[in-house]
């Protein structure tokens, strides 16, 4: 039964992991290697908390008993007799590998290992551990604590019991559980990245103006944000990542990020975190 869980990246996603996990009740381990960054998500966790307070969510009980269950570490093994582990580090699989290797070294035998990826291959990411039968995908949605899917994914060797503990898990952080299977991208990337990497092309190639792009899609689509706002929300630099990794993946053209794209992440310009991406942030 799994009852403390280990987080690992304080980012957007991982705190609102970590967020989500506590608010269900579990016992929450949340683990940054940088201090700024570790303090900087318990903040944003506490805030939104605060939030659901004054719109009369959960009560001031309910927010101290949340904030209660975390501890706040900056070296993975401090983590103690924990039963899951969710990796949501930086989009890169040198990364993640050498994440899950030092996990594989220090967490307890029977522990699930799980990562938060987008688009890499979990059963690559299993194979650099000593115990693949427990190495899952768990890929939340942003932001974590309203959006309800998750994509649940099986390594080559992942056992049924990991997936049914991990579907189960799911279901009392009141998501949505969804099996995929192992292919670059998934389900959710596979299909948002090349409409957004269309988008860009559409700019690049001057069909019209980034406002004009994203007008269409949400007047006339019905989206909620258009794909040029919605990349400078999730980042141009996990955007490239992601399409670079369907690219290879797949060796597919269609997956081909465009110039415009890569341009923007060499400049700096990586969207709403940097302040400057498709449009211009505060």
């Amino acid at each position: 039964m799994i009852k403390k869980v280990l987080v690992i990246g304080a980012g957007q996603m991982g705190a609102g992991i970590a967020e989500v996990c506590a608010t269900a009740g579990y016992q929450v381990f949340l683990c940054d290697t940088a201090q700024a960054s570790l303090d900087a998500g318990f903040a944003r966790i506490t805030k939104n908390l605060e939030k659901n307070v004054a719109k009369e969510r959960i009560t001031t009980a309910d927010k101290d008993a949340t904030l209660a269950r975390f501890t706040l570490i900056t070296e993975m093994k401090n983590a103690v007799d924990v039963d899951l582990a969710i990796e949501a580090a930086t989009e890169n699989m040198a990364i993640k590998q050498s994440i899950f290797k030092q996990l594989d070294e220090i967490m307890p035998a029977h522990a699930i290992l799980a990562t938060n990826t987008s688009s890499m291959p979990i059963t690559e990411l299993a194979a650099v551990t000593k115990r693949p039968e427990q190495v899952i995908g768990m890929h939340f949605m942003n932001p974590v604590p309203v959006m309800k899917l998750v994509e649940i994914i099986r390594g080559l060797a992942t056992k049924d019991e990991v997936y049914q503990a991990i579907e189960e898990m799911t279901h009392k952080l009141k998501k949505t559980p969804v099996e995929v299977n192992d292919f670059p991208g998934f389900v959710a990337n596979r299909i948002l990245m090349p409409m957004i990497n269309e988008a860009i092309y559409t700019l690049y190639e001057g069909v019209a103006s980034a406002e004009a792009i994203d007008d269409v899609m949400k007047l006339g689509m019905n989206h909620p944000m258009g794909p040029l706002t919605l990349a400078d929300f999730i980042g141009l630099d996990t955007c490239l990542y992601i399409m670079e990794t369907l690219y290879e993946g797949f060796g597919d053209s269609k997956y081909r990020p465009c110039p415009l794209l890569r341009k923007y992440v060499a400049a700096g310009w990586h969207g709403k975190k940097s302040g400057r991406g498709f449009y211009v942030y505060e």
